[in-house]
């Protein structure tokens, strides 16, 4: 993950980019998504650039289009956008922007930002006319330059069986929540995947699975401590959304979305972490106290399952985590072709 510092940004891609890396990437979280990769394309050649996520639903396909466009241009093609759908509160409390039927609004969402960009880079008529979208008006002094790379690739966010086969119908790839498990993307999403590609006439080999697997690890006694109760937090702060439940009702753990969403209510968030028990973390998390096995452990869990592995974890410094980008990436290559990566 790149720095949402702004002036950290670009010694931190800078190191990404050295170490190895194939992509950085950035989230929406408390800043803005973009900045920090405006400023990662300006110091950096050659790694790739990803949102994961922007919110989509926060914006709409022109502003986004627009964006992405520039963003793409500037730093030679080496974009992917990633986006998510975020869910009914945040978009219409926090955001004041409409709600209803997010799969079938995502469809039509990258769509219409493909009909913009086609529009753009063949200069064919803007006539997009969708549900939830219109656009039918451009002319040349609101198109953008073309500097010859045309619109990025969109991954999707999914948890869900329907976003899944959105993303597999209309995008390049999906991006896995970290709140999921093997079985998960086994039984549900991969399926659903399958799905949309049969829709879009894809393979599956042409589809990228991004994985932000959760990973308990640590390069001392005390950091692999603070792994562990971070981790802990997080899946119960995961867990605590009715969204998330079809994970754990997967399981037999339904009954864990209510628990922790009564913590919230009761704004015990320091008590939620122990609601996570050893079996569902090492459920959803890669849990190793020696962090060189992680290479290992990655590839044997989501071998085949996943294509890309997004690096959350603390994974040293210097020579021994471009030593660990190496042995991750030499690792996919090992199993069925899946190609983990940080």
């Amino acid at each position: 993950m790149l720095s949402a510092d702004l002036e950290m940004a670009p010694l931190a891609i800078a190191e990404l980019e050295k170490l190895g890396y194939d992509t950085a990437f950035s989230a929406e979280i408390n800043n803005d998504p973009f900045l920090p990769l405006v400023l990662a394309a300006e110091h950096s050649e050659t790694i790739a650039l990803t949102t994961s996520i922007a919110v989509a639903f926060a914006r709409n396909p022109m502003t986004l289009a627009n964006l992405a466009w520039d963003l793409n241009q500037y730093s030679r093609g080496r974009l992917t956008l990633g986006l998510g759908s975020q869910i009914k509160p945040h978009i219409t409390r926090r955001f004041s922007m409409p709600w209803s039927r997010p799969a079938a609004r995502m469809r039509e969402f990258v769509r219409a930002m493909r009909a913009i960009w086609s529009c753009w880079e063949t200069g064919e008529k803007l006539e997009f006319e969708g549900e939830f979208y219109q656009h039918n008006l451009m002319t040349p002094m609101f198109t953008p330059a073309n500097a010859g790379y045309g619109g990025p690739g969109v991954n999707l966010a999914a948890v869900g069986p329907l976003m899944a086969e959105v993303a597999g119908e209309v995008a390049d790839g999906a991006i896995a929540h970290g709140f999921t498990t093997a079985k998960y993307l086994r039984e549900v999403t991969l399926p659903a995947v399958e799905r949309g590609l049969a829709k879009s006439g894809r393979r599956r080999e042409e589809f990228d699975i991004s994985l932000p697997a959760m990973v308990v690890a640590g390069t001392s006694e005390e950091a692999f401590e603070q792994s562990r109760l971070a981790v802990q937090g997080q899946l119960a702060f995961y867990a605590s959304t009715p969204a998330y439940r079809p994970v754990l009702d997967l399981h037999g753990w339904g009954e864990l979305q209510a628990d922790a969403h009564r913590l919230t209510r009761e704004g015990r968030w320091d008590d939620m972490g122990s609601l996570i028990t050893d079996d569902i973390l090492h459920t959803f998390a890669i849990v190793s106290e020696d962090i060189e096995q992680l290479p290992t452990l990655l590839a044997e869990r989501f071998g085949g399952l996943a294509d890309t592995w997004m690096c959350t974890v603390e994974t040293g410094q210097g020579e021994s985590q471009r030593q660990l980008v190496s042995a991750v990436q030499n690792a996919s290559t090992r199993v069925g072709g899946s190609r983990e990566s940080e």
